[in-house]
């Protein structure tokens, strides 16, 4: 038997590739189908089955493409209804994988067709869960995701609570734990930098598998602190219920160079929008008027679902030369599949074309201590709202991110405003957003927070109200 997880850290996301006899079972997908077709060619082996934990809402999964070009079969649990064929599992079904076999636990409460996959090994004793987003590293699923009229937060946490007690607490102790998403995924609060423990030893770390713990309070703890999900889980989560458009379709049409008179006709006259990729540090000392930045190095596909609200967006693009293929495809896990293209030759032949280029001013944190303890500026801390509670500088204003469209209300144009988050990342992100927007007193702060911190700049921490 050969277990492989295929780990993808700008989503925190980790998919899973299972052999036994030359037979191959892969565990969400994500959409590119090549590293699955190349692995199981290298080992000789067949895809028979595609397992989905679940209708995932923070990628678009490759299954469907990846059923077409195996042949292999799509595996749901239980209420499951697609516009695609599949296998609807029932609860405590088997399927034979070479000398293992894997075994359906419906875990209702992530979404209400959750499914855990348990493989028992050769000699059929439980080895592994592949748990979805039912149980995580240190947490579990949020229950908010599959919310209908007639079905709240309150009644999938419940559910979750008698998943977890019923079908996976269990189990033995030695069951490895296969989650789908680690640490910076937004479908939990609290998971953990590691991507897979013993189910023994997650009995005893993670708050959510406290035995002494009643559903009450499971329902309390798991419902409170969860911040709203990103604009587009809804959207991909319909998307993987529905199908989509082979990856390979997507990338013929997106990662093709264009010229600069062509690419600027396409923003111009197609409506499409520039969007700028390079490093941070690069950008801010010039870029094309009005292009947003989300740069590849950075956790760009979880930002660009979150910040561009419709999917059928035409996107055009600058790269870093041989990043381009990359970009498109970082764009279509996350369902942006109207890629039209890059500017070949980048920001340079821009440049050489005459081209209008536009700059942000930025400041050294250096710099901006001292300008900090002799005016004190106003500052716009765009970090989230737990790490502004955390702690944050005197007087600075939370305007995160996450929130742009409702935050910009507190900006005020005529204004000039340091803005920092904790790298540097997001705040080159606001601050472009911002700036296409008509925003131009605006001052980006080098390193964000960290780079405060390390000088030594006082911040202010968050006084519980009943604090003694």
């Amino acid at each position: 038997m050969k277990i492989e997880q295929i780990y993808t850290g700008c989503l925190a996301q980790g998919a899973y590739y299972i052999q036994s006899k030359g037979e191959v079972a892969i565990i969400d997908p994500l959409r590119e189908t090549h590293p699955y077709l190349a692995l199981a060619e290298k080992n000789q082996a067949t895809i028979k089955y595609i397992f989905e934990t679940h209708f995932h809402a923070d990628f678009v999964s490759g299954h469907v493409d990846l059923a077409r070009k195996s042949g292999a079969t799509i595996v749901y649990g239980p209420g499951a209804k697609t516009s695609y064929d599949i296998h609807e599992a029932t609860d405590g079904e088997v399927f034979e994988l070479g000398d293992v076999k894997i075994k359906v636990l419906h875990t209702p409460g992530h979404t209400q067709e959750s499914s855990t996959f348990l493989l028992y090994d050769e000699q059929g004793k439980e080895h592994a869960i592949f748990s979805g987003d039912t149980l995580f590293i240190g947490d579990v699923g949020r229950p908010d995701l599959a919310v209908k009229s007639d079905l709240t937060k309150e009644d999938l946490a419940g559910m979750l609570f008698d998943s977890l007690r019923n079908k996976i607490m269990p189990l033995p102790d030695d069951v490895i734990v296969y989650p789908a998403h680690g640490a910076g995924s937004a479908c939990g609060k609290n998971m953990s930098s590691e991507t897979t423990d013993t189910l023994g030893n997650q009995k005893k770390t993670n708050y959510a598998l406290r035995i002494d713990m009643s559903k009450e309070d499971f329902i309390k703890e798991v419902t409170t602190g969860i911040l709203p999900p990103p604009q587009y889980f809804s959207k991909n989560a319909m998307m993987n219920k529905e199908g989509v458009e082979s990856l390979d379709n997507i990338m013929k049409k997106g990662n093709i160079p264009l010229d600069v008179e062509t690419f600027e006709a396409v923003a111009n006259h197609e409506g499409a929008l520039v969007l700028d990729t390079r490093h941070e540090t690069v950008f801010v000392k010039g870029f094309i008027p009005n292009s947003i930045f989300i740069g590849i190095d950075g956790n760009f596909a979880p930002w660009v679902g979150a910040l561009i609200t419709d999917l059928q967006q035409p996107i055009i693009f600058l790269a870093d030369e041989g990043k381009e293929e990359q970009v498109v495809t970082r764009l279509s896990r996350v369902g942006y599949d109207n890629t039209l293209g890059f500017l070949e030759g980048g920001i340079g032949a821009w440049k050489a074309a005459g081209k209008p280029i536009d700059t942000i001013e930025s400041v050294s944190a250096e710099d901006f201590k001292k300008l900090f303890e002799e005016k004190k500026p106003a500052v716009l801390d765009v970090r989230k709202p737990g790490e502004y509670l955390a702690e944050h500088l005197e007087d600075a204003t939370n305007t995160p991110l996450d929130f742009i469209n409702e935050e910009m209300s507190k900006v005020d144009k005529e204004k000039n405003y340091y803005v920092h988050c904790a790298g540097g990342y997001r705040s080159v992100i606001f601050t472009s957003i911002l700036k296409s927007r008509g925003f131009e007193h605006l001052t980006n702060v080098e390193g964000g927070a960290d780079a405060l911190k390390k000088l030594g700049i006082p911040l202010t921490d968050y006084v519980c109200p009943n604090k003694l």
